[in-house]
């Protein structure tokens, strides 16, 4: 049965569906990069007119101080050149009052010890401590004259004074200052942006006063990066740094200019919208654009598709056909490329199916013939081998029969064989114990030989050791005559000594020295008599023990002469026992030896037996197979005639399945 069809999807449409979207995710990726490249480079042509205008503002802002400082450095060389008095300093500024128009008071002079000179007709109000003053103290502090910081003046108007040392050859220190009002530097700081919708504003680094902005509010007001407004703060904390590049603040774009000569920076700033006004305005038409592109090219793409998808519909046709079993079709290549090659090889399929479909019929026709020819051959074998599977089983059970029987014979061959080793094995023990008792006698007689003779020595050493003690008793003698001899002087020292004692006292005082001596010399003799006394006493003990010592000499003479003969008798028997050991060990390796023939014997026929047995096994097991086979080629044939019957079916099936193409 055939299941159900699945649902098929054109090329057309798979190809219109990748190839459309990569279209258009390359040209969106293409509109983004070439909007942000675009976005990058206005942004870079908007910091740079930026940088321009700043510098443009500061460029004037520099010329006008400087063009007033020179005005101003005019009028304080011409008073240094003279040695003007008060009444000709006062004539002299009074002539140049009103020479400069940015400097509405016009120039002022003020002393050390408190004296202003001031243009008549000026505004300028004298101070009653113009060394209190910040116009002053900033002069102190210069020899030329330049600009200081901002203040707020005696009328409130925010201006800023350049002023310096006029040196004019006098004691006394002098300042010349001259102030210029904030409203002129805001004019041409306001005048001076050149870059439509930007803003730009004057800092004092000092102590960042705002100098000029379009703002009024914001006018001498200080920058703090504290405050709330995230640009005023952003520059402040830029100012801090000193970071003077162009950098993004907030929602702004911002640029720095330092004014030389003074602490003054200009800060000029434009909307970060007004500068990619354009930039959106190019992204719109590079979107429109490229909505135009995929457009196009989708259009492009369908035809080129129907145009390469034609000839793949006509080949799908064809292939459609063959699944079906029609190979009656003629397929032709249309074109050289890689589908008029597929085309080409389809039409070669189809021959060559064509071909094979003939000679499978024909060889379908002999599968049958020789099918037939199998099933008579196999039944022809299998009653052949049912035959043969009687007599095999019949040889098999008297062969069994016979194994049977050899199996009990090397099973009696085998236990005798098992009692023969046994007893070899006891003999074996036996002569090993036996030849072990003959190595113990014979090592009994060599200990008892070495007995003897040490015995023998011990008799040796006793004499020598009884004729050294009579030698002792010999010097113990002597010994005693030359101590007699000693006591013998010593009682005649006694008796020269009790002479010497009587004479000394016959001489009285003159003998009591020579007295002295004599007693000494007696005392010295009665020593020496009872040592001899008592070496006498000692000799006469050692004489008496060394009396003993010959006697207990002679006791073991006597008695290692009777333990001499006890000892030759002992080597005597053992000699005795060691001959009969031996004999009775050459008995026991004979009786080894005829027990070894009996379990060579025993050993033979046990082997015989069991090669006997596995004969029989063998013959067995060879029946039994040959049993086995015989059944398996009866199981075989049967088999046989079972797949002949299949093999006649399956070619006939392959017949009908051949029919079912058209060739």
């Amino acid at each position: 049965m055939k299941g159900k069809p699945q649902k098929t999807r054109k090329i057309r449409t798979k190809l219109l569906l990748y190839i459309v979207p990569a279209v258009a995710i390359t040209i969106i990726v293409l509109v983004g990069i070439a909007a942000q490249l675009s976005r990058s480079r206005l942004t870079e042509m908007a910091v740079s007119e930026l940088n321009a205008s700043i510098s443009n503002q500061a460029d004037n802002i520099e010329a006008w101080l400087s063009e007033n400082l020179k005005s101003f450095a005019t009028v304080k060389h011409a008073i240094e050149s003279q040695d003007f008095s008060d009444a000709e300093l006062q004539n002299f500024l009074n002539s140049y009052y009103g020479f400069n128009k940015n400097s509405v008071n016009g120039l002022y002079v003020a002393t050390q010890s408190g004296k202003m000179y001031v243009a008549e007709g000026s505004a300028k109000m004298i101070s009653a401590d113009p060394t209190s003053e910040t116009w002053f103290k900033q002069g102190l502090s210069r020899v030329e004259m330049a600009y200081g910081s901002a203040y707020r003046d005696e009328s409130g108007t925010n201006v800023i004074s350049a002023s310096g040392i006029i040196n004019d050859g006098s004691d006394e220190l002098k300042v010349i200052a001259a102030d210029v009002t904030l409203d002129k530097i805001s004019i041409i700081v306001n005048s001076g942006v050149k870059m439509d919708d930007a803003r730009s504003f004057l800092v004092d680094t000092m102590d960042n006063t705002i100098l000029a902005h379009p703002d009024k509010n914001y006018v001498s007001s200080t920058l703090s990066g504290g405050s709330g407004d995230v640009l005023m703060s952003g520059i402040a904390n830029a100012l801090a740094q000193r970071n003077y590049n162009a950098q993004k603040i907030g929602t702004y774009m911002v640029d720095f200019a330092e004014i030389q000569g003074t602490d003054w920076v200009l800060v000029s700033y434009i909307k970060q919208d007004v500068i990619l006004a354009s930039v959106q305005k190019l992204v719109s038409y590079l979107i429109l654009v490229g909505i135009l592109a995929i457009a196009v090219i989708v259009v492009i793409v369908i035809l080129m598709v129907n145009k390469v998808v034609a000839p793949i519909g006509l080949i799908t046709q064809d292939i459609t056909r063959m699944s079906e079993g029609d190979f009656t079709i003629d397929v032709k290549a249309t074109s050289n490329d890689e589908i008029g090659v597929m085309s080409g090889k389809v039409g070669e399929f189809i021959v060559s199916m064509k071909d094979m479909l003939s000679k499978i019929d024909a060889e379908s026709e002999k599968l049958k013939e020789q099918s037939e020819n199998s099933d008579a051959v196999a039944k022809t074998m299998y009653d052949a081998s049912s035959s043969q599977l009687e007599a095999m089983q019949q040889l098999n059970e008297t062969v069994d029969q016979l194994a049977v029987a050899v199996n009990e014979i090397a099973q009696n061959a085998t236990t005798l064989a098992i009692v023969v080793s046994d007893t070899r094995e006891n003999s074996n023990k036996a002569d090993a114990s036996m030849r072990e008792t003959v190595e113990i006698s014979r090592i009994g007689r060599d200990n008892m030989e070495k007995l003897s003779v040490a015995m023998e020595g011990i008799h040796q050493a006793n004499d020598r050791l009884v004729e050294s003690i009579n030698r002792v008793g010999a010097a113990s003698e002597e010994i005693t005559n030359i101590v007699g001899l000693i006591g013998s002087i010593a009682e005649e020292t006694n008796l020269l000594s009790l002479n010497a004692s009587i004479e000394a006292a016959r001489a009285g005082e003159a003998g009591r020295g020579f007295a002295v001596v004599a007693s000494e010399i007696g005392n010295l003799a009665k020593n020496s008599s009872d040592s001899a006394e008592n070496i006498t006493a000692l000799i006469n003990e050692v004489h008496n023990l060394i009396s003993d010592a010959v006697g207990q000499a002679g006791a073991s003479a006597k008695s290692i002469e009777e333990n001499s003969e006890l000892i030759r008798a002992a080597v005597t028997t053992f000699d005795d026992i060691y001959n009969n050991i031996q004999e009775s060990s050459r008995l026991m390796g004979e009786m080894i030896t005829d027990v070894g023939k009996v379990d060579e014997v025993a050993t033979n026929v046990a082997a015989i037996s069991e090669e006997e047995a596995a004969s029989a096994d063998e013959i067995l097991a060879t029946s039994q197979n040959m049993v086995e086979q015989a059944n398996n080629i009866t199981q075989s044939s049967k088999e046989v005639e079972v797949n002949s019957g299949e093999l006649a079916a399956t070619s006939q099936t392959l017949t009908e399945y051949v029919q079912q193409f058209k060739i």
